[in-house]
């Protein structure tokens, strides 16, 4: 950090620059970066420099009443000030008042005191695949003026993207739980590892606090398997392989053990059955046109939006569904929804028997390309209710 000067220290370094800008000639002047950009001048180079300089101060003197007006700054206790005479950077002037010599002068002020800002919200999946919304309040100060103009030319936008990098870095590999519990020792893991970033700038960031917005997805505890829901895979199973047949001559049951020989692929299935001779439902047809049971003005007003489903059949054509959950007790059927729906999802047949039958998450489908969503994210994400209500 740089040293406060004299007031007659401070007047002499401003006036009379010029002779000390000529030590570069026998040695590095103190550039504040550290990486030798600064090197020594040749003897013309510092011969042209001090003339210069001397012609800029006694042009000073020849019209000080009118050009003190711009040659004379005021330097506040927490600011410092970078002047470049001749494209070469000086030690920082201030606080207090400034001369600057007209035509080979510039300058750039540094703001000492502490600032703050936020790292906007943003969707993170955790590590046990929960989606959560987070931010983040920073709060930095500039500890070396020279390296915070030296090195970067944004410093606000350079530390915003340091600090969001690095959150999300950090919560990438934790479980919700974990995130929630300990976001205090999360913040100063992210303290630490800003400014490992951010000292070489010139700046240190005093305090960096969490703040979970949200909670868009619950955790996958477990992924779904063998232990799927009965009446589910029995249900998809059902409309999979067409109307469920009586054995020979009997009344048709429909048990569990019915079941089990209706999936048996030793079997094909007969292409008559008497007089009940019918086209085959379609199967995203059948699935969604059997969740009408299940609806409830308990799960409408839980979610309370209406969806339409685009799903593409094997034979490569596209069959519009809809699922409406915003009056009485919702209700689901083939084509478009009487009004605008809230979000548009799109999927193939396959991976809507997927998801009826808890093989396939909203979120995973979403993640992996499979369910593609026209319209707001965390609404399609409730259709995880209405599998719930599907048990």
């Amino acid at each position: 950090r740089a040293l406060p000067l004299g007031d007659f220290d401070r007047f002499q370094q401003s006036s009379f620059g010029f002779l000390g800008s000529q030590k570069g000639c026998l040695s590095p002047e103190r550039g504040g970066v550290g990486t030798g950009a600064d090197a020594p001048q040749s003897w013309p180079s510092c011969l042209c420099h001090g003339l210069i300089s001397f012609l800029g101060f006694l042009l000073l003197l020849v019209t000080f009443p009118i050009s003190g007006w711009f040659a004379l700054k005021i330097v506040p206790t927490y600011e410092r000030m970078i002047v470049f005479r001749l494209g070469r950077i000086r030690t920082p002037q201030g606080p207090g008042m400034v001369l600057l010599l007209p035509f080979i002068d510039s300058f750039q002020r540094v703001d000492l005191r502490t600032r703050a800002f936020n790292v906007p919200p943003c969707k993170l999946a955790s590590k046990d695949g929960a989606v959560l919304s987070v931010g983040a309040d920073v709060q930095f100060r500039i500890w070396d003026p020279v390296l915070s103009v030296m090195t970067v030319k944004d410093l606000n936008t350079a530390t915003r993207m340091t600090a969001q990098n690095a959150m999300t870095k950090a919560l990438l590999k934790r479980p919700l739980r974990e995130i929630q519990m300990e976001k205090l020792k999360i913040s100063d893991q992210l303290l630490l590892e800003i400014n490992d970033v951010t000292r070489a700038w010139g700046l240190e960031v005093d305090r960096v606090e969490l703040a979970v917005e949200a909670v868009l997805q619950p955790p996958q505890d477990s992924p779904a398997g063998p232990n799927l829901d009965s009446t589910l895979q029995q249900l998809a199973l059902h409309f999979l392989g067409g109307s469920m047949n009586s054995m020979a001559g009997g009344a048709p049951s429909p048990g569990p053990a019915d079941t089990v020989e209706m999936v048996s692929e030793v079997e094909p299935p007969a292409p008559q059955v008497g007089a009940r001779s019918s086209p085959k439902q379609p199967l995203a047809e059948g699935l969604l046109t059997a969740l009408q049971p299940f609806l409830s003005e308990a799960l409408v007003s839980q979610v309370g939006a209406c969806y339409q489903f685009n799903v593409v059949l094997p034979s490569g054509t596209q069959s519009a569904y809809f699922l409406d959950l915003t009056t009485g007790r919702g209700r689901v059927g083939h084509g478009v929804p009487d009004g605008i729906p809230d979000v548009v999802v799109e999927m193939a047949e396959a991976d809507l028997r997927a998801l009826l039958c808890r093989e396939l998450r909203p979120l995973g489908a979403y993640m992996s390309g499979r369910l593609k969503v026209k319209g707001d994210l965390a609404v399609a994400m409730k259709l995880e209710a209405v599998l719930r209500a599907l048990k």
